[in-house]
């Protein structure tokens, strides 16, 4: 007697059962969902020396993510590929549970995808190390997106091929030499934001709050950036064919408007203002709710502007925050977040603020003005202020002496933290031709993603402030002189231009969201 399988009933029975497995499987794997994930990458740098040659290296505009798939049972969940331990299930997104704590699971990986835009530290201190790499695992059950998701593909493979060094034709400007990691492949990146990048503006919200902000004062980039925002050809009034999506949210007019500082909760109207504003966009719109905020972003320069952030957990965690507060020790994530600068404009122009005699004619070796507050600026006052008249550090300017003749006079500008990391020093001394020494801890300077900083400023440990002389007098000459001219190259992509220019600081700011955006490859299913 032969098997079952041999027999005529058996035959009979077989027929019948294996067409019933094949249409229970293909109905189990209809109603799974796959899993997306985005990586994005991070990793640590180099130095510049007296060759004119900096140290190419990796990342961030190839911080394009490398694609995982991974099937799952129904209702979601899985684990994350190469995770540690296993990742909680992840139900249906809904606008409650997103608004609570619902967020994606994430886990570190410590393979890069490829080495791109810099090599960068991002910055500070010396002894600051970073995660590497993240994978955010999100849930995608929405349609409309495979053309907008394409065109990226082709735009992450156009920037990959610009590793090559052949440089494009550019009537304006064409981007080179060491002040960039990669001086072709952030043109490309460039190149392409101009082609593609559509931004959607959320029309919810009412000014003062929303749709507005400071466009004269130390906080000028917040409401500069809002205003050139929504008047850019970046713009699109169809959510649809948006990229990315921008929450017009002033954290600086929060501040001004609803903080009452008798309150003992000071923060929670501001944060109740951020929360119900993510609410009403998330029931109004599904683009929100399909990312979990991951291509949604803001911009915010007022100190509280991070802590206000924390409202929504998935704006914090998820979100593309551009922040001048650019703080890794507050939660800034240079993988997913932008830090932008802080540019004092007393007037909204740059008016007076930018030029400076040769390197000649500068007498002074080092020059700082400024209040006593934060961590280190009393450091630097204890060992230099009155002490030598090579270096200039004041409390209080003397009567007479103007802050920006001491800037033009000086070979190199002094710009330690304050009681945040950011500061508009930085920016006055590339305005004015003078070299930047940044003295801060568990920064990430602006646009260092595309930016050597170490090619065109110098990098002062907290703790070599009582070597400040010695570290500056030992830069040669010829190393001075190419700081400087570095510097006042990189000048254009901090300028604040009315309307904007290309490679200006909105550009720039602009951009960094393009890369941050391009990290994230979002995928739904019909």
């Amino acid at each position: 007697m032969g098997s079952w399988r041999n027999s005529s009933s058996g035959k009979i029975l077989w027929l019948i059962i294996m067409p019933l497995v094949l249409i229970f499987g293909f109905m189990a794997l209809k109603k799974s969902n796959w899993d997306i994930r985005f990586v994005n990458y991070y990793s640590g740098g180099s130095s510049v020396t007296e060759d004119d040659s900096a140290a190419p290296g990796p990342i961030s505009s190839e911080n394009l993510g490398r694609l995982e798939w991974r099937w799952t049972a129904d209702g979601g969940g899985g684990q994350i590929a190469e995770a540690p331990s296993p990742s909680s299930s992840s139900p249906t997104i809904t606008l409650e549970e997103d608004m609570d704590m619902q967020q994606p699971n994430v886990t570190m990986e410590e393979d890069n995808f490829a080495t791109m835009l810099n090599d960068t530290e991002m910055f500070l201190s010396a002894n600051e190390t970073h995660d590497p790499t993240t994978i955010v695992e999100v849930q995608r059950n929405f349609s409309g997106l495979y053309k907008l998701e394409a065109s990226l593909v082709q735009a992450r493979a156009a920037i990959k091929e610009a590793r090559n060094g052949n440089q494009m034709n550019d009537p304006e400007y064409v981007p080179y030499g060491p002040i960039y990691w990669n001086a072709s492949v952030f043109h490309k990146s460039y190149l392409e934001m101009e082609k593609m990048l559509k931004v959607y503006v959320y029309e919810e919200g009412e000014p003062p709050i929303f749709h507005n902000g400071p466009c004269k004062s130390i906080y000028a980039m917040e409401g500069n950036f809002i205003f050139q925002m929504e008047t850019s050809k970046f713009r699109t009034w169809d959510p649809e064919k948006a990229h990315i999506f921008f929450l017009p949210i002033s954290s600086t007019m929060m501040v001004r408007f609803i903080l009452d500082r008798k309150s003992q909760d000071h923060w929670r109207p501001m944060k109740r203002t951020v929360k119900d504003y993510v609410e009403l966009v998330a029931s109004k719109y599904p683009f929100w709710n399909r990312s979990l905020g991951a291509d949604h972003f803001i911009v915010a320069c007022h100190d509280w502007g991070p802590e206000l952030s924390k409202a929504v957990p998935n704006l914090f965690t998820n979100s593309i925050r551009a922040l001048c507060n650019a703080n890794t020790s507050e939660g800034f994530k240079p993988s997913k977040d932008v830090s932008i600068p802080e540019i004092l404009l007393r007037d909204g122009t740059m008016h007076g603020l930018v030029g400076g005699p040769s390197p000649r004619q500068r007498r002074v070796l080092a020059f700082f003005a400024g209040g006593v507050h934060g961590p280190i600026r009393p450091i630097l006052l204890e060992h230099w202020e009155n002490k030598d008249p090579d270096i200039q550090v004041h409390t209080y300017l003397p009567k007479g002496v103007s802050y920006m003749d001491m800037l033009r006079q000086s070979r190199y500008c002094i710009s330690p933290s304050g009681y945040e990391v950011a500061s508009p020093r930085m920016v006055e001394a590339l305005y004015t031709g003078c070299v930047p020494v940044l003295i801060k801890d568990h920064y990430v300077a602006p646009f260092s993603d595309i930016l050597n900083w170490r090619s065109f400023a110098v990098i002062v440990d907290v703790d070599d402030i009582p070597n400040l002389k010695k570290i500056l007098m030992g830069i040669s000459t010829r190393q001075y002189l190419r700081m400087q001219r570095r510097g006042k190259q990189v000048k254009r992509h901090f300028e604040v231009n009315h309307p904007p220019k290309r490679y200006d600081v909105f550009h720039m700011i602009l951009h960094s969201v393009w890369l941050r955006r391009l990290n994230a490859r979002i995928h739904g299913t019909n």
